[in-house]
């Protein structure tokens, strides 16, 4: 029985990504029973890190190691979404200093499992369930290999998107606008329909204005007349000025960031 044993978890070791969280789900497929599971944590053969969730003994994971389980073995439409997803492809300008900031998007309405949410990943994760798009393209999601694992993120087109929709306040519309003006490579076969099919008005015309004002040359690739706008002005930057041809409130030119 004993050998039986050890040939089980030898065999699940052997698929089990170092730095990766293996879910009870998972483990089940590999013909691991939740007895047998409690009794290699008691071996020392795994770890428990909540309810429902362990790693090979010894192991420290990060939160990519819990995100890719979430993606992977859950299922779930999770990923690194806005700024978050700009820091990790090397668009973000700077990196706020401290403890790392990082954002989830949820496509759909659903909750983290537990194990995930209280876990202490050495990050202050956070996340959100974001209706932004009608059925986004595939292209609008990109991976990041994490040692022998890799987990899903948002596309620059995308992250940019999300960040706008969340910014709240004037310093969050300038360093929205900040973002774009390095943004010069922007696939526009993944803007097109990716305004097409976005839900915000707001981000919609905050991302055109953008855009443009940054002078970026794919911007001429857009076919606006798909894009709907929405009817009547919208005040976006508290005090700025109306961009006449959006109906949005901007930064004054002098107010924009030196880019």
């Amino acid at each position: 029985m004993a050998r039986q044993t050890n040939s089980k978890i030898n065999q699940l070791l052997r698929c089990w990504p170092e730095g990766a969280v293996g879910t009870m789900d998972w483990l089940r497929e590999h013909d691991m029973s939740r007895k047998l599971a409690d009794w290699h944590v008691r071996s020392g053969w795994l770890d428990r890190i909540g309810r429902g969730a362990f790693v090979r003994g010894g192991d420290k994971p990060d939160w990519t190691g819990g995100l890719y389980a979430l993606q992977s073995q859950l299922g779930l439409t999770v990923h690194v979404g806005g700024r978050s997803a700009l820091e990790l492809q090397g668009r973000a300008h700077f990196v706020p200093l401290g403890r790392k900031q990082v954002l989830l998007v949820s496509d759909e309405q659903e909750r983290l499992p537990s194990w995930f949410a209280n876990h202490d990943w050495g990050a202050d994760v956070s996340h959100r369930c974001m209706s932004l798009f009608d059925s986004p393209p595939r292209q609008s999601l990109t991976t990041m290999p994490c040692g022998r694992y890799e987990v899903t993120l948002s596309a620059r087109e995308r992250a940019i998107m999300e960040y706008m929709h969340l910014a709240k306040t004037n310093a969050d519309v300038e360093h929205a606008h900040e973002l774009m003006a390095g943004l010069g490579l922007l696939r526009p076969d993944i803007v097109q329909p990716l305004l097409e099919r976005c839900t915000s008005v707001k981000v919609k015309r905050l991302f055109l204005w953008s855009a443009e004002d940054a002078q970026h040359p794919w911007v001429s690739r857009l076919n606006a007349s798909k894009i709907t706008l929405g009817k009547g002005k919208r005040q976006i930057y508290k005090g700025g000025q109306l961009s006449a041809k959006y109906d949005i409130t901007v930064p004054p030119g002098e107010e924009l960031p030196n880019v």
